[in-house]
């Protein structure tokens, strides 16, 4: 573990993430439950006899914030309890207990008895614990395992030995917990469809039997736009609608008024941005990305969205911000989130901020071999057959099926952000299967966004993009695919070590190291203008530079990893990425 510090972790106090954790589907009554719980672990899965230590929720127990700071191992068990009590003006409602993300295999228990579970890391869930309540106080303890690289589930780059890009692991609960009353008849989701060719939002709500919905849009001013009843699948008409872009992020306020009988039983608030993504040639033949009817470059970022203290749990709603805000300062519109989900309030910031998000999914099963994802990808060799489950190391159908539930989840919890424009079912064939026809059921799924079926490699023609990686060596166009798009989804990875800013100096490493800050950024610029801007007019027709910061022994961050220096001169950047947006807008 480094001796560093990141620049948002000393405003982290006894109630860290106290903003309300769900910004698209907002409630005025709720109850956050981060903070101290007592934790135990166990060789068992037995309810401890007692409790030893502390940990502060939601940072997981190998980060240094949690004040643990040690390996869940994959033959322990931990546990974590607290107390609660339910607020008296909630009498009569329904108790629903939300958790943003446990990682990987949990049960939760009220007052002793078990009111449920969930398996996989990445995704939200809820339980409604009404009928485990007392009056007064009240226990929880959550119960959970994580074999992390020892089993074949969903863990992106977690690993019990941190080495190389694979990074230190994340156990137990790892964003927020809270709880929310709720009239027995409530909203349990909507989903929100925006439909430029006919100015209009599509709303999608399952409205409990008996109960009217009935929907207000308001502008950005909070004036009231439109409102009108919703039946089923409903076309909310918006006259004139002002459209989401990176550099307009317009939203619109939504209020969901749900009524039974002459009583409103629930008040959902959330948001909208008016935005479509297609595909479309230019006058040359090539298919271009476009946004809202027109060819828009994207210019992005590698996101793994880790942070020195306290690993795959932001610090702060400040430290999202930041990253994001600096980011489009730089002059960058696209962030790929890679492998890993985010808090809903990250994409909530993408939204209102202005940032275009590429969504992976995590990836699961054994490691693949570095022949199949290094060296044969190196000498043009990228298509290889997914179905051979055995060489993909996904011979088991259970965990097969356990990815693509968790992929489906993953969509429908995101979908109503109108920053995500595209979904990465596999990258660089970790964990990779079927990518042919995942791809298509994710297209199925949600046709409203871009899809990079086999990010990197390997390619099974699938939707959307003719997706490269290429990092040292130089950058070429591939063949013209009359079908699909041309997209660099990773390069660069250009790297420098800052004493006193690096995990460890010793095991720091990188594609192309650079001493200084005028050297490093000498270097991306002869990158950007000799490779990535002429492939522009050639079909490409966005790029993925790696990336936002350096995490762990990585260090080719366009920040350190403590988030307290940039490492490349900023004005080069912006107008770099003005040349590419630029270049863009000429074909």
């Amino acid at each position: 573990m480094a001796d560093i510090t990141c620049r948002f972790s000393e405003s982290v106090g006894e109630l860290p993430l106290p903003e309300y954790p769900r910004p698209q589907f907002m409630r005025k009554d709720w109850l956050n439950l981060n903070g101290e719980y007592d934790m135990a672990v166990c060789k068992t899965g037995e309810f401890p006899r007692e409790f030893t230590e502390k940990i502060l929720v939601p940072f997981a127990m190998e980060s240094k914030l949690s004040g643990v700071e040690r390996h869940l191992m994959p033959d322990e068990t931990l546990w974590y309890r607290r107390r609660f009590t339910v607020p008296a003006d909630w009498s009569g409602k329904r108790i629903l207990l939300h958790f943003g993300a446990v990682d990987y295999l949990c049960e939760v228990f009220i007052n002793g008895k078990k009111a449920g579970g969930h398996r996989g890391g990445y995704n939200p869930f809820s339980l409604d614990i009404t009928d485990y309540l007392r009056n007064g106080e009240n226990e929880l303890a959550v119960k959970v395992t994580d074999p992390t690289d020892k089993g074949g589930q969903q863990r992106g780059k977690q690993a019990t030995a941190t080495h190389g890009f694979w990074y230190t692991a994340t156990s137990g609960i790892w964003q927020t917990v809270w709880l929310e009353p709720v009239h027995p008849s409530h909203l349990e989701k909507v989903k929100l469809t925006p439909d430029l060719e006919n100015s209009a939002l599509i709303v999608n709500a399952d409205i409990p039997d008996g109960c009217e919905l009935r929907v207000v849009v308001y502008d950005a001013d909070e004036k009231p736009v439109t409102e009108q009843q919703i039946e089923g699948i409903t076309a909310v008409k918006l006259p004139n609608p002002h459209l989401w872009t990176p550099e307009d992020p317009y939203l619109y306020s939504l209020t969901l008024l749900l009524s039974c009988g002459d009583e409103t039983v629930d008040t959902v608030l959330s948001y909208f941005g008016m935005r479509s993504f297609t595909i479309q040639p230019d006058k040359d033949g090539y298919q271009r990305l476009c946004l809202n009817g027109k060819p828009y470059f994207q210019t992005g970022l590698l996101d793994q969205g880790y942070w020195c203290d306290s690993g795959l749990t932001p610090p702060s709603d400040e430290a999202m911000i930041y990253d994001i805000r600096t980011m489009k300062d730089m002059g960058f519109n696209m962030l790929r989130k890679h492998i890993k989900v985010e808090p809903a309030r990250w994409y909530y910031h993408c939204d209102r901020l202005g940032m275009l998000v590429w969504q992976d999914m995590v990836s699961g099963g054994d490691y693949v071999s570095n022949f199949i994802v290094g060296v044969l990808p190196n000498i043009n060799i990228r298509n290889l057959k997914d179905n051979n489950y055995a060489r993909f190391k996904r011979s088991d159908a259970g965990e097969r099926e356990q990815f693509k539930k968790e992929l489906f989840e993953m969509i429908e919890n995101l979908y109503n952000s109108p920053a995500i424009c595209c979904w990465v079912p596999f990258n660089e064939g970790w964990g990779q299967f079927d990518a042919f026809e995942i791809g298509w059921a994710v297209k199925e799924a949600d046709p409203s966004r871009f899809v990079d079926h086999a990010s990197g490699w390997h390619d099974r023609g699938g939707p959307d993009f003719v997706s490269i990686h290429k990092y040292v060596l130089p950058v070429h166009a591939p063949k013209t695919d009359p079908k699909r798009p041309f997209v660099l989804s990773e390069f660069g990875g250009y790297s420098q070590i800052i004493d006193g800013h690096v995990w460890n100096k010793q095991k720091s490493f990188g594609y192309m190291m650079f001493r200084s800050k005028e050297s490093l950024t000498a270097a991306v610029k002869k990158l950007y203008e000799k490779q990535i801007i002429p492939l522009v007019k050639k079909g490409l027709s966005a790029c993925v530079y790696t990336q936002v910061s350096d995490v762990e022994y990585e260090v080719n961050g366009m920040m350190t990893y403590d988030r307290q220096l940039i490492k490349v001169n900023e004005d080069t950047m912006r107008n770099l990425n003005r040349q590419l947006m630029a270049e863009g807008e000429r074909v």
